[in-house]
């Protein structure tokens, strides 16, 4: 059962019957004059289209990259370059993607006195509204990145609150919305937005990046035709990503719904297990994604005995590629880190799935200990 769906979920199965039609008709370079060329750019534009109807954005507004990683990297670079007369400050939140906190540290390093600005995060891992506004306030900050939620732990950012600071300072604001397009409500408070098809049922191998027209922003690499995406973007897999993100958009309150309540009981099962913290803000939260932590107990050995039940779950940080590394976001937080175990729900999961999952959980935990030599410390 396969309960690791932040970042990659399975592919919806409306996104596949459009892959598999976009690959007769969408092979093409969308560049061509020829009437295969021409079909490819047609589905291209309609995927953009799409995708910038669910954001309330323009379609000129829209552009599919290479990946999320590049989509996130590229606007903070990017922006932080057209906005060097305002100064090299970046703001950051600390639970922001990897990508994020090493381009934001990247762009400051490039420029002249610049400096990353991380803003801390309380036990539920939200930064605080008044103390993000006030730095961005100052003097010498050419950009601001902040996440709509954390895909580790769930908890929302008050984006509405910074984006008005942010607004009337004169900074853009990169919001990070990788790990709640398709799943939650993503307010229009963004000057540029990032998203992760694969997180919402669309293919790997592509990626969204929104900028709105305010904004000054240019490619970092070298000229290009695509600039944003050089040597250009799968037509196919942007088109079955947009297709992924209307269904899932279509029906996202009834699923909404359903995955809160699962995810409700993920939460209390789990801090009835001794010596488990669960972490993330129980109520102002993605609707999927579910994270604690078991003292006394090492990450990849609970998640190889929760493999070995049959049941794949997530540990260590969510944005730095597995390494099982301890999580920066859970540090950040200042909870505990020991024996992380991360679940994000898919569509297809059931309550059924969840109560198996549960009826494991508690022996799991007490068979590494038991390994451990920790168990009634």
């Amino acid at each position: 059962m396969h309960l690791d769906n932040g970042g990659g979920a399975p592919l919806h199965p409306l996104a596949r019957q459009a892959l598999l039609q976009a690959l007769e008709d969408g092979w093409a370079d969308p560049h061509r004059l020829h009437t295969e060329g021409r079909r490819a750019a047609r589905l291209l534009d309609g995927a953009r289209e799409a995708v910038a109807a669910v954001l309330g954005a323009r379609t000129e507004e829209v552009r599919f990259t290479a990946s999320h990683a590049s989509a996130l990297r590229d606007a903070l670079l990017g922006t932080a370059q057209a906005q060097r007369r305002a100064g090299g400050d970046v703001v950051v939140g600390a639970t922001e993607r990897a990508a994020v906190l090493h381009a934001a540290a990247a762009a400051a390093a490039g420029a002249q006195e610049g400096e990353r600005v991380v803003v801390d995060v309380d036990r539920l891992g939200r930064v605080d509204a008044a103390t993000f506004a006030e730095r961005v306030a100052r003097p010498g900050v050419a950009l601001a990145a902040l996440q709509h939620a954390n895909g580790e732990v769930g908890t929302r950012q008050p984006l509405a609150v910074v984006h008005d600071a942010a607004r009337a300072a004169g900074v853009p604001l990169l919001v990070d919305a990788g790990a709640s397009l398709g799943h939650d409500v993503v307010p229009d408070s963004w000057d540029l937005l990032a998203a992760h098809p694969p997180d919402w049922g669309g293919p790997a191998g592509v990626g969204v990046l929104a900028v709105r027209q305010r904004v000054r922003a240019v490619p970092p690499g070298p000229e290009d035709a695509d600039p944003w995406a050089p040597g250009g973007v799968s037509v196919p897999a942007a088109f079955a990503a947009a297709v992924a993100l209307q269904a899932t958009t279509a029906d996202r309150a009834a699923q909404d719904e359903r995955r809160r309540l699962l995810t409700a009981r993920v939460r209390a099962a789990a801090a009835a297990v001794p010596d488990v913290e669960v972490v993330g803000d129980p109520d102002d939260r993605l609707p999927h994604v579910v994270t604690f932590s078991c003292l006394y107990v090492d990450g990849e050995a609970l998640v190889t005995e929760l493999d070995r039940a049959g049941f794949a779950v997530g540990s260590g940080s969510a944005c730095t590629a597995s390494t099982l590394e301890p999580s920066h976001v859970l540090a950040a937080m200042g909870v505990l880190t020991h024996g992380n175990v991360r679940i994000a729900l898919d569509r297809s999961t059931t309550g059924d799935d969840v109560d198996r999952f549960l009826a494991v959980l508690p022996g799991a935990v007490r068979r590494v200990r038991d390994m451990l030599g920790v168990a009634g410390l």
